[in-house]
């Protein structure tokens, strides 16, 4: 039995759940979410909470279980708390700026680097070289968040570029670093 498609969903006040055969609808303070998930998990709302069961053993039932359950899970959460990822920019004259609906970056490039809030995302820049990514769906969220660190990864020699806040660098010496003749 799959440890974590066992555990029964909680859902807290406030948030709404629909089940409509293998459809899943949450509504809830931050925003709806809906997502159709696959035809062979059963699916069983009783009063407090969500039980996701699986017909029977084959490997595709297994497999489909603890990911059902989590994505579940996951617009639970979205609706009620929402998702964020921190973005922070390292880099002499690396910086952010919001312009409407757009996010600029000026990341080391000839020119600046536009690009558009997907619907339900928002971003915040709170600073020039932090980036806060918003929104009630996980995947969406995570995304956008891989999309802009994507438009100037770090490097390794001197840690320039995007990276996420609770992201670890590993720095490598430059050529001076070899020792030697």
């Amino acid at each position: 039995m799959s440890r974590i498609g066992k555990q029964p969903i909680v859902i807290p006040a406030g948030v709404d759940v629909t089940i409509d055969g293998s459809t899943v609808t949450v509504k809830g303070p931050k925003g709806t979410l809906t997502k159709t998930m696959h035809g062979n998990m059963i699916l069983e709302k009783d009063g407090t909470g969500i039980k996701v069961s699986r017909p029977n053993d084959d490997k595709l039932n297994r497999s489909l279980h603890g990911l059902t359950r989590t994505l579940i899970n996951n617009m639970v959460v979205g609706v009620n708390e929402g998702f964020k990822k921190e973005l922070e920019i390292n880099g002499v004259g690396f910086r952010a700026a919001k312009q409407g609906k757009q996010l600029v970056l000026n990341v080391g490039y000839s020119h600046q680097v536009f690009m558009d809030e997907p619907e339900g995302v928002t971003v915040e820049v709170p600073a020039p070289n932090k980036i806060v990514v918003l929104g009630s769906d996980k995947q969406k969220v995570g995304q956008f968040a891989a999309e802009i660190r994507g438009k100037r990864p770090p490097e390794p020699y001197k840690g320039k570029g995007i990276k996420y806040v609770d992201e670890t660098i590993r720095r490598k010496e430059g050529k001076a670093g070899k020792g030697g003749k």
